[in-house]
């Protein structure tokens, strides 16, 4: 099946999005406070708002699941669902940081067919049709490949870090602070990192379309009990993350199966 049409509404919808994220960034923007405590802005409302208005506009029977979008049973019942984080890494968009970005799936059934991953900070546009490969910026991705006896580097969130949960793991491989982790599986699937994993619980939205981007570089993306990931479920978290790229090490990867065991 051919994803085309729906690849050119996506990401031209992901870019105006992106524009608006920019332009919100410079002008100013308003912070609040979900029930959960964790910040969200007018910028994650507005991107939103692009974001339905366009996908919505062209596939009006397909469901939607994002952040930012009071959820319902509706999408349950459709074959084709938009899986959506209008920005990752909201705090880092607070900060001016460069590590947010805009994170799209279309999920057919159970598993991602298309993915988009935007970061309006540096221009980086992944994305990904199933069985067609990466591509950045509308050509194919180059690849950083991890060298035989190269130390791997991996995306940990700081709390996991601070509390000691990979300590068994940290001489085995380098940590990179993970800010958004739909942006550290865009850089795992260029090799620019090589894993990222985490035992806390994640949405759907956070891994959707980094999952299948890593996927089509030739990486892994499963669950914290090593089991494959499935979508548009009922309740749409999984109980932990781990993601590796092509040629993560055998002998660290067991570890970290090992460790995920025995934090379940």
């Amino acid at each position: 099946m051919s994803w085309d049409q729906e690849y050119r509404t996506l990401t031209a919808a992901i870019r105006e999005a992106g524009a608006e994220a920019l332009r919100l960034a410079t002008d100013g923007f308003q912070i609040y406070t979900k029930p959960d405590d964790s910040p969200v802005t007018s910028a994650d409302h507005a991107v939103n708002d692009i974001l339905k208005d366009r996908l919505l506009g062209h596939f009006p029977h397909d469901g939607w699941l994002s952040e930012e979008t009071p959820d319902t049973e509706a999408r349950l019942a459709a074959p084709r669902v938009w899986v959506i984080d209008p920005i990752d890494g909201t705090k880092a968009f607070i900060r001016r940081e460069p590590e947010y970005c805009i994170s799209v799936a279309l999920v057919e059934g159970t598993q991602p067919v298309l993915a988009a991953i935007l970061n309006p900070s540096t221009g980086e546009l992944y994305t990904a049709i199933r069985g067609q490969g990466l591509q950045l910026n509308g050509a194919a991705a180059p690849r950083q490949r991890l060298e035989t006896g190269q130390q791997p580097t991996v995306a940990l969130s700081p709390w996991e870090l601070h509390v000691g949960r990979f300590k068994s793991l940290e001489p085995h491989m380098a940590s990179r602070p993970m800010r958004s982790i739909a942006w550290a599986l865009a850089l795992a699937a260029r090799g620019t990192i090589h894993g990222v994993i985490t035992f806390e619980p994640e949405n759907e939205w956070d891994v959707a379309a980094g999952a299948l981007l890593l996927e089509e570089a030739g990486g892994s993306a499963r669950d914290g009990a090593g089991q494959p990931l499935q979508y548009n479920r009922p309740l749409p978290r999984f109980k932990g993350f781990i993601a590796t790229a092509q040629g993560f090490p055998d002998r660290l990867a067991s570890q970290v199966r090992q460790l995920s065991t025995s934090s379940n």
